[in-house]
């Protein structure tokens, strides 16, 4: 009798610590967004749970909140797992990610000037330089969230460049466009698509002119480009819609737009994907 009791007593314990397991490790939580080419994933998980991605762990927040990023050429399956705290069993759950393969379209350019093509060496330098100062505006790593309430766009006007087009340039292949690009008028606003902090303000990059570096958290940043003027400083602190900066044609630029990039770690990744439909247009000139 003393035995019976005593595995019943051993059962209901179990049952007690597997139901004070978090629910969330047992399942990829919240997960919305996009496994392909370019996109973002956003997941909620409980917190005190860990997420790791191909075995790599990846930064969530207190309140659980994480994002991952694929590259634009990135291919086959990626690992996701949810670990739980555990209490001495293997408290789990691994969900295999298959990226989906996108087209791009080429474009060529031609009549730019040669020096902006082939940089000399005195200008090969300066971007040397200035693609280090990028890089160091990307490393921050903390768990804010600030991309958890979503994105909107950060200016008016018309599409005329896409994420992942590559461009001939003067016959030569260049490297793919990894932004969005917004054609407006010089001096028209951008607006913070999303809360973040300030990592980046310089005013006149080689290739990209005035150029904003703004982190949303956890290793997902924005990058604006071909400012002709920025309105915030290293270090502030935005909130989504806030007025940081204005459209120009600094830079290797044809002409006045705003060129948006996105981070996740050192995958670049698609700002259209995170948008629902077309920029506002242009209010019509009087």
């Amino acid at each position: 009798m003393n035995t019976r009791i005593g595995i019943a007593a051993a059962l209901l314990l179990a049952a007690l610590l597997l139901a004070a397991l978090p629910a969330a490790a047992q399942d990829p939580g919240d997960l919305h967004g996009r496994a392909i080419q370019g996109g973002l994933v956003f997941g909620q998980t409980q917190p005190g749970n860990r997420v790791t991605l191909d075995g790599k762990e990846v930064m969530v927040s207190a309140d659980g909140h994480y994002v991952i990023g694929f590259d634009r050429d990135e291919t086959g399956t990626r690992e996701l797992k949810i670990i739980g705290p555990g209490i001495g069993i293997d408290d789990s759950f691994t969900l295999p990610l298959e990226v989906s393969p996108r087209d791009y379209a080429i474009e060529r350019v031609d009549g730019l000037p040669p020096r902006t093509v082939t940089p000399d060496p005195e200008a090969a330098e300066r971007i040397k330089q200035e693609a280090a100062m990028v890089s160091a505006a990307r490393l921050l790593r903390d768990p804010r969230a600030d991309y958890s309430q979503g994105f909107v766009w950060p200016a008016a006007g018309r599409i005329s460049g896409v994420y992942g087009s590559q461009r001939i340039l003067n016959g030569e292949p260049g490297r793919p466009h990894y932004g969005l690009d917004i054609a407006a008028p010089t001096g028209n606003p951008v607006y913070a698509p999303a809360a973040g902090r300030v990592t980046l303000a310089h005013k006149d990059m080689y290739f990209s002119g005035g150029t904003l570096i703004l982190d949303h958290g956890q290793g997902l940043s924005s990058t604006f480009l071909h400012l002709s003027e920025i309105l915030v400083e290293t270090g502030t602190a935005v909130q989504q819609g806030d007025l940081i900066a204005r459209i120009g044609a600094t830079g290797r630029a044809s002409g006045p737009h705003l060129d948006w990039r996105m981070n996740w770690l050192d995958r670049r990744v698609d700002p259209q994907l995170l948008l629902k439909g077309e920029p506002q247009p242009l209010p019509a000139a009087e």
